[in-house]
């Protein structure tokens, strides 16, 4: 089969996903007190990002997961609140890749100064905080209108994890770094901005695995994965 036909088999797994958690959910209007498993990996859709190619309905434009590290702790929900940042509006972008390249794009975009802005961890003075947090407050709006879903996978943290096979896989495959494009991004998508160099060639708010190869089994993998959160019903429903 061809990529083509991968991503529409993978896209048709995302709809039967999305049913059994019964839509897709706004990252802004998440919560801790919804019923998140423990661990698993993310989709995110983006609002003007839509496929082409592949059938009807929105793009994938990032896919994440947690504890990849031995001896880890970090939780899916965890992860997914330092993607959003603060109640207040605010966020830490050293604390999120997807926040830190979600910001260069703004910062480029909109051609603010903003020279502290990096992409690693770093003290900051209580004056380069202050001028980074009108970029933190758009960051947290553009990530926080987007929508997604979620696989459960309950395994233990570590690089040999099911779910950084799953995760690492989904990139390769929606990845258009190294392909042909399909499902390109929209003339408008902010990602066009971001100077992080693999962002803009894949179409995908990642860089880690986008030039990778993709294994086809696990998209046989995902289906059971899904077919075992439909038996437990595992939803985001809030206690």
């Amino acid at each position: 089969m061809s990529r083509l036909g991968h991503l529409k088999e993978f896209y048709g797994l995302l709809d039967s996903l999305e049913e059994t958690l019964g839509g897709m959910r706004l990252l802004s209007d998440c919560s801790g007190r919804m019923l998140w498993p423990k661990r698993g990996v993310y989709f995110f859709t983006e609002t003007g990002e839509n496929r082409d190619q592949t059938g009807m309905g929105p793009r994938v434009v990032r896919v994440g997961t947690h504890a990849l590290k031995r001896g880890a702790r970090s939780t899916l929900w965890k992860r997914l609140r330092q993607h959003k940042g603060q109640r207040s509006g605010g966020g830490r972008h050293r604390t999120s890749i997807f926040r830190g390249v979600v910001g260069s794009a703004l910062i480029e975009r909109d051609r603010i100064v903003c020279p502290s802005w990096v992409l690693r961890r770093r003290l900051v003075s209580p004056e380069e905080e202050k001028i980074e947090e009108p970029v933190e407050r758009a960051v947290s709006k553009v990530i926080g209108d987007m929508r997604l879903l979620w696989l459960a996978i309950e395994d233990e943290p570590g690089p040999d994890s099911e779910r950084g096979y799953i995760e690492r896989n989904a990139i390769a495959l929606l990845s258009n770094y190294r392909g042909h494009p399909i499902d390109p991004p929209s003339s408008t998508w902010l990602g066009r901005y971001c100077l992080r160099g693999k962002v803009r060639p894949s179409g995908l708010w990642n860089s880690n695995h986008v030039g990778d190869s993709y294994d086809p089994a696990f998209l046989h993998t995902m289906a059971d994965l899904i077919a075992r959160m439909a038996d437990h019903s595992v939803l985001g429903t809030s206690r």
